[in-house]
C-alpha cells in the first residue's frame, strides 16, 4: 500500500488478517488503507479479515492496474521504463503535490501548484519537453 503505483496479477488477493490473531494492521496499514479505499471499506477489510480479489482491489483504488498473471513482470518492467524516461523532478513534484492536497485548503494547494510550476518552468526538463514537442521527437530529460 505504500507504493506509488501498484500493478497486480489477476490471481492476487489482499487480506488484512490481523484481527484473526488479535492484532491491528501494522506497518502503517491503519493509516494507508483508509486513504486508499475509504474508511468504510478499510473498516470492513480490517474488521473481517476477508480477502479482496485483485479486480475488486482495482475497482476500489487499492491497486492501479490488474494484468493477467503471465503479463505481470513485463507490465511492471514496461511501467518502470516509462517512468524512468519521465522528468524526475516533475515526478517528485507531482507526488508531493498530490500528497499535500489531502491536508491543504484549496488556496494552499493553488499556491503550492503556482510555486512548483514556476520552479519547474525554469528547468531544463521543461525547455527540453517543449523543444521535443515542437520537433515531434522524444525528450531527453535530466536525471536526479
Amino acid at each position: 500500500m505504500a507504493c506509488d503505483l501498484i500493478v497486480a496479477a489477476r490471481s492476487a488477493s489482499f487480506v488484512q488478517a490481523f484481527v484473526k490473531i488479535g492484532l491491528v494492521p501494522d506497518s502503517g496499514g491503519v493509516w494507508l488503507l483508509p486513504r486508499r479505499v475509504g474508511e468504510a471499506r478499510a473498516l470492513g477489510l480490517a474488521l473481517t479479515g476477508d480477502k479482496l480479489g485483485a479486480e475488486q482491489a482495482e475497482a476500489w483504488g487499492l491497486v492501479w492496474k490488474v494484468v493477467d498473471d503471465e503479463q505481470l513482470q513485463s507490465a511492471a518492467f514496461k511501467l518502470a521504463v516509462q517512468l524512468a524516461q519521465q522528468p524526475a523532478r516533475a515526478i517528485a513534484a507531482i507526488k508531493h503535490a498530490i500528497r499535500a492536497a489531502a491536508n491543504n485548503t484549496l488556496d494552499q494547494q493553488l499556491d503550492l501548484e503556482r510555486d512548483v510550476q514556476r520552479e519547474l518552468g525554469d528547468s531544463h526538463d521543461y525547455a527540453e519537453g517543449i523543444a521535443a514537442f515542437k520537433k515531434k521527437c522524444s525528450p531527453r530529460f535530466d536525471s536526479l
